[in-house]
């Protein structure tokens, strides 16, 4: 039997989690590790790393981990209400 899921707090627990491992990645930005992160990652696949971090901007980290933390909260709640319609008894 499926439960139903309370959808704003799958929403929230989604966000936070999406939003603390961007806030993570803006924290290894600002003290120089996401470079070498970045090369050593796409080193042990066997690939070359295309990419290049920028320097570090607090605007760009504030807006990164909102944005993401909100649409986080969208498809947490989102996903539980499919959850919630496609079969969930009460």
């Amino acid at each position: 039997m499926k439960r139903k899921c309370n959808e704003h707090a799958v929403g929230l627990t989604a966000g936070v989690l999406v939003g603390s491992m961007h806030l993570g990645w803006a924290v290894m930005v600002s003290a120089g590790y996401a470079q070498g992160l970045l090369d050593w990652m796409y080193n042990l696949h066997f690939l070359d790393n295309p990419f290049v971090v920028l320097e570090f901007q607090m605007s760009n980290a504030v807006i990164l981990v909102a944005v993401t933390s909100v649409v986080g909260y969208a498809a947490g709640c989102g996903s539980a209400w499919v959850w919630n319609r496609l079969g969930a008894k009460q």
